[in-house]
């Protein structure tokens, strides 16, 4: 084969891949339901602050748009400022998603909300490529995008209207410029340009006001660096340390205006979902996220010989692909072209841990509860993987098993049988809406914003389900109560509510916290009507439990 041809191939494959990856993230994009984390994000950026909410009285759930519709002319500041005060997390992202929502619309929205991330998760597939090009062959360019294309994780990231898909980008980014920097100083023997520097710098930066976890992404990459610096400290040019504490001072200077925010959000009530760590658990959990970016299969609400079979399968196949990685990594270690790639790789990865186990033992959160979190190292681990893959010959079975395995799982991120949306909002709605024909009030106790989330996400997916039926007024009504002072508080704002819905009608109570037997037999509601509790629809998802009350006079 000729050279042209080999680059028309080698960059048609490319384009391949890129169009698979198009497809799998926006395939059935709007299918699943917005759960709580999601309904925050179009909250915000769709510019709403807490007042907008309509709490303390009932509403028809017609009235949800009044919500969640777009508020024109809110600046980035005016955003960052709600954010600081009412959520914990950076501002950036949500001020690109509200820009990107006044272009294109939010007559379809959660199409809307979740298009932008899935189009960062595509630009993603294009940076690990450069990344593996500059580090390692054009072979492992090309196997890096491929997996991060088909990766369950990655198109479950991608799908999701949230600010993971944009840091995986950034982060990619960042190591590219980390490697960039590794190969003037140790291969050429001179300082890179004082651009590559600076853009290594601005994309930390950026990357801290997007997520906060990226600062142990930018401190992952400091170690690394300057471990490796310091090990060659006898060959650096003149200058590496001053241009790198440089970098460092810009990254923290910029931070300044929103370090009192971070040091705030440390401790708010927001974080408290976080359990504390169970002895071992959290590294079997942490080897499980990594499980996931290459296979996921159904497990989650399933019988348990389903669980025990497909969990099989994944541990199984799982502890295949990392021993085909391990000794595709040992190889690229034995090779002076390939070593310092893989030793910053590997470094980069090791401290990215090392923090997590930091967080979850030494603060008591134990982040790897939430597999999503591993978005920090799922670039690093791609690109390690891709280059591991591709080094021997001769690998090319086991390299389609790999992908087609991948493949098969994105396929089931695609129609929702693997990673679902926690709190499960569609379940609930179609349970709260077994009997369609009957009017019907939710009752939800709230204590924060997320609460507020939650049972927004609910009562969006009823609305969704009740798409093109005609109803009365007031035939979905819903109603958050503060319940910071204790549920008995909460039944006597339920004796006391205004509503127009005359018996017979369906009450449900959703209770956060609230145990089982602690609901009342009876509800009296706008003081005259009297509920009487069905004891045969209790449900509860995590720690969300609803309780059905019929009132029949």
């Amino acid at each position: 084969m000729t050279k042209s041809r080999k680059i028309s191939r080698h960059y048609l494959t490319l384009v391949g891949i890129i169009i698979l990856g198009i497809i799998l993230r926006f395939w059935n994009l709007a299918l699943k339901p917005l759960w709580l984390d999601e309904v925050l994000t179009a909250f915000f950026s769709l510019g709403h602050e807490y007042h907008d909410l309509l709490l303390d009285v009932v509403f028809p759930l017609s009235n949800l748009d009044q919500i969640l519709t777009f508020k024109p002319g809110v600046s980035c500041g005016e955003i960052a400022h709600t954010l600081a005060t009412q959520s914990t997390h950076p501002p950036l992202f949500f001020c690109l998603i509200y820009s990107w929502l006044n272009r294109i619309g939010t007559d379809r929205l959660v199409w809307a909300l979740r298009s932008l991330p899935a189009l960062m998760g595509v630009a993603g597939i294009l940076a690990v490529y450069c990344l593996n090009r500059l580090a390692f062959s054009k072979a492992a360019a090309l196997m890096a995008a491929g997996l991060m294309a088909v990766s369950p994780f990655g198109v479950y990231l991608s799908q999701e209207a949230r600010h993971y898909t944009l840091p995986i980008l950034l982060i990619t980014l960042a190591l590219l410029g980390l490697l960039h920097i590794q190969h003037s100083l140790y291969f050429h023997q001179q300082q890179p340009k004082p651009i590559i520097w600076i853009l290594w710098g601005i994309v930390n930066s950026i990357g801290c006001y997007v997520h906060y976890f990226f600062i142990l992404v930018f401190t992952a990459q400091l170690l690394t660096l300057t471990g490796l610096m310091y090990w060659h400290r006898q060959r650096l040019p003149r200058g590496s340390w001053v241009a790198l504490i440089l970098v460092i001072v810009g990254v923290a200077i910029s931070y300044l205006p929103w370090i009192s925010v971070l040091l705030a959000d440390v401790g708010r009530q927001e974080t408290d979902w976080l359990p504390p760590p169970q002895t071992i658990a959290p590294l079997f959990q942490l080897l499980v996220g990594g499980l996931l970016m290459v296979i996921a299969l159904p497990v989650e609400d399933q019988p348990w010989w389903v669980v025990v079979s497909m969990g099989g399968l994944m541990i199984g196949f799982g502890g295949w692909v990392a021993w085909q990685g391990f000794r595709g990594v040992k190889q690229l270690l034995q090779q002076s072209s390939t070593q310092l790639a893989t030793v910053t790789l590997l470094g980069f990865i090791v401290f990215v841990v090392l923090q997590f186990l930091g967080i979850i033992y030494l603060l008591s959160k134990d982040i790897s509860v939430a597999p999503r979190y591993n978005f920090v190292y799922f670039p690093a681990i791609c690109a390690l993987l891709g280059a591991s893959l591709s080094f021997e010959k001769g690998k090319r079975g086991r390299i389609i098993l790999i992908l087609g395995v991948s493949l098969l799982s994105s396929i089931l991120v695609v129609w929702n049988w693997v990673f679902l949306k926690p709190f499960h909002p569609e379940q609930v709605a179609q349970t709260m809406n077994q009997e369609a024909a009957i009017p019907m009030i939710i009752i939800m106790g709230y204590e924060n914003l997320q609460d507020v989330a939650l049972g927004l996400s609910v009562a969006l997916e009823i609305e969704r389900l009740d798409s093109g039926i005609e109803r009365g007024v007031g035939d979905r009504s819903l109603v958050f109560l503060n319940r910071q002072q204790g549920y008995k508080l909460v039944w006597k704002k339920v004796s006391d509510l205004s509503i127009s819905s005359v018996p017979p009608f369906n009450v449900w109570v959703a209770a956060p916290g609230l145990k089982r037997q602690d609901y009342p037999r009876r509800l009296a509601i706008a003081q005259q009507k009297h509920c009487s509790i069905d004891s045969n629809n209790y449900h509860r998802v995590g720690n969300f439990p609803y309780q059905l009350y019929r009132c029949i006079d």
